[in-house]
């Protein structure tokens, strides 16, 4: 936090809240333009810009159990794998379960935040892989901390005790109310594409489609719901920034995109990378829907017998 931070007069030029869930599909094919649209953002506005998750819950605690998991599996196995298809993003080759709430992931998520942007971005990302490169969705405490362990700077115990606090909890449940409060242009929203972004049906409510993006800014308020190209999300960072300017193209050297980010998928090794291709010493992992490559510490951590990742590599 920013000294303007701590004294509530910090105002960013450009202020996101993405509203997502760590086991949402469309999420998780998300990854590489949010990742590409936060470098280029970054780059050209600074700290002017704050980039804030809200975690939707897209499975609640109080769903009713499915009747027959297997067939809620088979079912929502095909799902992953026709968003796959729109997105390029991997799936498992099998979903062994499907996630049983998106609490304890959400509460964790959450919790990281606290240990810094960077732990924050790893931990999420570890909790998305056990869905959709493992299939075994970490939802569990014991799950979560096993599918996060080794993640670097990551205090251990300092996220099981702040995942399992009432305020962390109070944060999750205020993320869940926000998400349930759409704007009104998306409640009844028409538009074409797989995953255009009307407001989802919730039980006694409508939330937002997951991913949203709400962009605020000098320029007003741009709301970005479901499955949308990088051209449009730069298109509505200038309307809500007031400005013209166009954030500067970038594409990261291989290495360096491994080590910042610890693993890419085969989406992200194109669109991020300047070589589209990845590091020699990457490791490849082949899920049912292309590669994902580990940086090689993350390969020796999924090697490792009494790792949480185990399986990941073979």
């Amino acid at each position: 936090m920013t000294p303007a931070e701590a004294r509530g007069t910090y105002r960013p030029a450009l202020d996101i809240t993405e509203y997502t869930d760590p086991v949402c599909p469309w999420a998780w094919g998300s990854e590489p333009v949010f990742r590409l649209l936060r470098l280029r953002l970054g780059r050209q506005l600074g700290d002017a810009v704050r980039w804030r998750r809200v975690f939707g819950i897209l499975f609640d605690d109080d769903e009713d159990p499915a009747p027959d998991p297997d067939a809620e599996a088979r079912w929502y196995e095909r799902f992953t794998h026709d968003v796959g298809s729109h997105t390029g993003a991997p799936y498992a080759p099998r979903l062994h379960r499907v996630a049983r709430s998106s609490w304890p992931a959400s509460l964790a998520a959450k919790a990281a935040q606290a240990q810094g942007p960077e732990v924050a971005e790893r931990v999420l990302r570890r909790l998305r892989e056990t869905m959709f490169v493992l299939g075994r969705p970490a939802d569990t405490p014991e799950g979560i901390l096993a599918a996060v362990r080794g993640v670097p700077g990551l205090d251990v115990h300092r996220l099981r005790e702040d995942a399992a606090a009432p305020a962390t909890r109070d944060a999750v449940r205020a993320d869940w109310a926000e998400t349930r409060r759409p704007l009104p242009e998306v409640v009844d929203l028409e538009a074409p594409g797989p995953h255009p972004g009307r407001a989802k049906e919730a039980g006694d409510h409508r939330r937002y489609a997951l991913p949203t993006l709400l962009l605020d800014g000098p320029g007003g308020r741009v709301c970005v719901p479901g499955w949308r190209p990088l051209e449009t999300y730069l298109e509505a960072a200038r309307t809500a920034a007031g400005t013209a300017a166009q954030a500067p193209p970038v594409r990261l050297p291989a290495r360096e995109a491994l080590e910042r980010w610890r693993t890419l998928t085969g989406p992200e090794v194109a669109l991020l990378t300047r070589e589209s291709a990845p590091p020699a010493d990457a490791v490849r992992v082949d899920t049912g829907h292309g590669p994902l490559w580990l940086h090689p510490a993350e390969s020796a951590l999924a090697a490792d017998e009494t790792a949480g990742r185990q399986g990941l590599v073979q």
